[in-house]
């Protein structure tokens, strides 16, 4: 299985590790020290050091309660890290919603469009069915950054989950998009409950049956906190490390982490127990 993205075709028989440029003042996991853009690109030199495969830059916080960023202060945020760190020789992702934010970043060479909404906002999916070759990541999310978390889902996820990540899939592929260039995001902590985050992870390989690549992101989310008392994200490091292996094992191909050089080291454990078993 390959993800086809603009410059890259990702070879994901090996599980990838996305790590997570936030340049933003207000992240919920490191409270904004890769905000500037010397910062971020300081961070996306050393996650490369780490062992990255791919980096994921974004100037929109989506935690729960996160508030809206205008249109020119994301470009000014996201715009001037990305330029940069395409040239540093991995597929670069760009992490936004907004359909003029991602014809800028594909313009500028970014790799592929990874959206929370699914490409749900007007002109979003016009922009990836536009290009001939960039790669997508489609996510599962309940309502909206601000009120997600308010009245999340009712009963089991796991369904509904699966029934929209496919529905979002064929509307791409109704527009010309190969296969080949979706990855689906069942959206851990997007308008989920703690239990159902970990029964969506336990039935996880449920969502593969429709062929698609899966992208785990569980990286110090809020479940992982109540479940081993960490409030500190920063503190969360192990439980996300394992977390990370867990979707590997249950079929996902890649996990979009803060902590890369722990999660590619624990991978490289589970990799020799697949070559032994």
């Amino acid at each position: 299985m390959h993800w086809q993205t603009a410059r890259f075709d990702i070879d994901l028989t090996t599980p990838r590790v996305m790590g997570i440029v936030n340049v933003t003042p207000d992240s919920f996991s490191d409270g904004g020290r890769h905000a500037g853009a010397a910062a971020a690109l300081r961070h996306c030199e050393q996650l490369m050091r780490d062992g990255v495969d791919i980096l994921d830059i974004g100037g929109e916080s989506t935690r729960p309660g996160s508030p809206a960023v205008p249109l020119d202060e994301e470009l000014a945020r996201v715009m001037p890290v990305l330029h940069e760190a395409v040239r540093l020789g991995v597929p670069v992702s760009v992490d936004t919603y907004k359909p003029q934010v991602m014809q800028a970043a594909l313009d500028a060479g970014a790799d592929i469009v990874n959206d929370i909404w699914a490409l749900r906002r007007d002109g979003a999916e016009a922009v990836v069915a536009a290009h001939p070759r960039c790669g997508v990541c489609l996510m599962h999310m309940h309502r909206d950054p601000q009120t997600m978390q308010v009245a999340p889902m009712e009963g089991d996820v796991l369904p509904q989950v699966d029934a929209f990540l496919r529905e979002r899939a064929q509307a791409l592929r109704a527009l010309g998009v190969a296969q080949a260039r979706i990855v689906l995001d069942p959206g851990i902590g997007f308008g989920k409950t703690v239990t159902q985050n970990f029964s969506v992870l336990a039935r996880q390989s449920r969502l593969l049956a429709g062929g698609y690549a899966l992208l785990a992101g569980w990286s110090r989310k809020s479940s992982l906190g109540r479940i081993t008392g960490q409030e500190d994200p920063a503190r969360r490091v192990a439980a996300s490390v394992a977390a990370a292996v867990l979707a590997i094992d249950r079929g996902a191909r890649v996990v979009r982490v803060h902590d890369v050089r722990e999660t590619v080291d624990a991978l490289k454990v589970w990799q020799a127990v697949q070559a032994g078993t």
